[in-house]
């Protein structure tokens, strides 16, 4: 799956195409979607909150791929956390929780449910999750340029500006406000890689915070000496803990280092404001606006919780340094505009790919003949015991939608292979792909895109897979989404060339 993070499906009705595109395997769930969701500035455009199934968020991550774990410690954290891209090409973040770190999936329901229910533009929204057997996962908008602890403590161009690092502060403050106010006050383990940056260089808070990693969890992984003093007192995560919490957010971004509290508040009562400073920063902000923050980061971290400010006051505190309202934050990151990717192949294309990019229904049904089951080897590792005489039925039954197939008997191929992947003993991506091309030539576009998705998930990195994918978006009228399929599936087949099958 591409990198590249495309505007194009939050623009074309993405409530609409994942209704449609997710329908064939997630349950609908028994709640209201959140009335709030759409196109509202506040809200940040999200989608509204649904459950997905577990095969979707496994086609969307390309089976967990390693390649797409973006978690900040890697395969080495907890719960994993994806990248993942939904068949209607809006990119996701998903969080993979341990086994049984919430046994009891009603009560993992409803407290997603309870978060999902919160939607500004502050926050990467949780817009959905699952629960699925023994899997536990939730799923977030996607934000693709990096976190608070990258940009602050391993920036490779330039560090943040002054002014960002007000703006930053604001808005995580009004985040932290808006969940106050909509009732869900507690927010856990907050800290710079909890920040992150949308495709705008919007800073905004990650939804998963506002759930704890299991059900009898602890609230805080961090260093002890980063941990609100009541915290480590009786192991209770409150609404002055949350403020604490942000308190440390604020002495990171004034110095540009993550140091413990106790440090930082040693320096503040020595007057020593400027040896705090981030030195990256070289002189280029403002003393006025450095002593209100350092000001407020003090009272955020007083030993006594009810000395502490609340969301409100820091927000009424941060609001008045914004100097540079109507400079993008972009700008003020030093990162490129976010841009459509091109929506031509970069590459030069097979006949399977040349059929596509004309959508030439014709002559992909001749090379999906031609192929016939070579690319099936390895999806399938059957017992002798399995070769009943269901099976029997079943591969006469894919062996008559071959003929028809061949024939161009479209309809009677569908009701064949349809009972051979009924059965569910057998898997084929060669049959997927086949019935995704008869529903194209019956002008059932939908359903041809859910059977080419359904022939990645068999075989992650098969390029017909992508290539079905590519029409049927075409046909959806989704042509930058189906260029951007296009080029995906060009690369794989460079890939496996060079590699062969797997590489």
């Amino acid at each position: 799956m591409g990198c590249c993070e495309s505007k194009v499906s939050e623009n074309q009705q993405p409530e609409k195409i994942q209704t449609q595109h997710l329908a064939h395997n997630s349950r609908t769930p028994t709640h209201h979607t959140n009335p709030t969701s759409g196109s509202d500035p506040e809200t940040g455009g999200a989608p509204p909150f649904s459950e997905f199934s577990f095969a979707d968020l496994k086609a969307a991550t390309n089976n967990f791929s390693s390649d797409y774990i973006v978690s900040e410690s890697g395969e080495k954290a907890p719960n994993l956390v994806y990248k993942g891209r939904l068949q209607n090409r809006r990119w996701i973040a998903v969080k993979k929780f341990t086994k049984m770190a919430w046994p009891d999936p009603k009560q993992f329901a409803e407290e997603a449910w309870g978060v999902g229910k919160l939607r500004h533009r502050r926050l990467a929204n949780l817009i959905g999750y699952c629960c699925d057997g023994d899997e536990r996962l939730l799923v977030a908008e996607y934000m693709p340029t990096d976190t608070l602890a990258k940009h602050l403590f391993h920036w490779e161009n330039q560090t943040i500006e002054w002014a960002m690092r007000l703006r930053v502060a604001l808005y995580i403050a009004e985040a932290l406000d808006y969940c106050s106010t909509e009732g869900r006050p507690l927010y856990h383990d907050l800290n710079a890689y909890r920040v992150l940056f949308d495709e705008d260089g919007d800073p905004r808070l990650s939804c998963f915070g506002l759930m704890r990693n299991s059900r009898d969890g602890k609230s805080y992984s961090t260093n002890l000496a980063y941990t609100p003093p009541e915290y480590l007192r009786n192991g209770r995560v409150t609404p002055e803990s949350v403020v604490y919490s942000f308190g440390t957010v604020l002495l990171d971004l004034l110095s540009g280092k993550h140091i413990p509290p106790s440090h930082a508040l040693d320096m503040i009562r020595g007057k020593n404001i400027i040896l705090l400073m981030d030195s990256h920063l070289e002189g280029k902000f403002s003393t006025e606006e450095a002593t209100v923050v350092v000001n407020l980061a003090s009272q955020c971290l007083q030993y006594e919780p009810r000395e502490r400010p609340n969301t409100k006051d820091l927000v009424a505190t941060l609001a008045p340094l914004q100097t540079k309202p109507d400079v993008p934050s972009y700008v003020m990151l030093g990162i490129p505009k976010h841009e459509e990717a091109p929506s031509t192949p970069q590459r030069p294309l097979s006949a399977m790919g040349d059929a596509c990019s004309r959508m030439d229904l014709t002559a992909i049904h001749q090379i999906l003949v031609m192929t016939h089951y070579r690319d099936d080897e390895g999806t399938n590792e059957l017992s002798f015991q399995e070769w009943t005489q269901q099976m029997r039925d079943m591969l006469e039954a894919r062996k008559r939608g071959d003929y028809a197939f061949r024939d161009k008997d479209f309809k009677a191929a569908i009701e064949c292979y349809s009972q051979f992947i009924d059965v569910g003993t057998m898997v084929s991506p060669t049959v997927f792909a086949r019935r995704s091309l008869c529903y194209l030539l019956n002008e059932q576009p939908d359903a041809a895109l859910r059977d080419a998705m359904q022939a990645q998930c068999v075989y992650p990195e098969w390029p017909t897979a992508f290539y079905m994918q590519s029409v049927a978006l075409a046909k959806l009228d989704m042509h930058k989404d189906a260029a951007d399929m296009l080029n995906e599936a060009t690369a794989l087949e460079e890939k496996k060339q060079r590699g062969g099958r797997g590489s």
